[in-house]
């Protein structure tokens, strides 16, 4: 029960390639393409669609899982301020993943912005800014700490690799994705196994 947070990586992972493909055709609808326009509504659009109700539940899931291993994390290593600064800045990006369940709007669509769709807008840049932020503080805080030495290299490598990519639009947000959840649970295993 302790360990749930390992599967947050893994549970958004698969939901999302699941909704994708069962919803496709509803995503083409809304102006996504896999090539074209892949962060045109993807992943968020996944929650306007007719099994939406899995993404939401998704993304609080994870931003929950997010959370409380941001406080795991907190726990174990050494206190100090980039810890200290790196876990709240990791907690914080998980509160604000949960916040990506208010709908977003969809990019293409007349009219104006609806309320949960500026909260889902604004959710996402926190998550963003808040997870790169957790990257920068957690790398100085494992490399101060001879149990988490190497993943502190590992973990600026991955946000120098994420940051123009979180910027860029097109398929280069795939490397985004892949790259913060790769990371994650990466942490989160080694997490485990200092536990053990």
């Amino acid at each position: 029960m302790k360990r749930l947070f390992l599967l947050g990586p893994i549970l958004f992972t698969v939901v999302v390639i699941v909704l994708t493909i069962l919803q496709y055709d509803f995503l083409l609808g809304l102006g996504w393409d896999p090539i074209k326009a892949p962060t045109l509504d993807w992943p968020s659009g996944l929650s306007l669609g007719p099994y939406g109700l899995w993404m939401i539940a998704t993304f609080i899931i994870t931003g929950f899982a997010l959370f409380f291993f941001a406080l795991r994390l907190r726990a174990d290593l050494k206190p100090a301020p980039a810890s200290r600064i790196g876990s709240i800045a990791l907690a914080c990006s998980g509160f604000c993943m949960a916040g990506l369940a208010f709908t977003t709007d969809p990019t293409l669509r007349p009219g104006p912005h609806t309320w949960h769709g500026i909260l889902h807008d604004t959710a996402f840049v926190l998550v963003g800014l808040s997870l790169l932020i957790s990257m920068f503080f957690l790398g100085k805080a494992f490399q101060n700490d001879p149990r988490w030495r190497g993943y502190g290299i590992y973990t600026w490598i991955t946000a120098a690799f994420a940051i123009p990519s979180f910027f860029l639009k097109g398929a280069a947000f795939y490397f985004f994705l892949l790259a913060v959840l790769v990371w994650n649970e990466v942490i989160a295993i080694r997490l485990v196994k200092i536990e053990s």
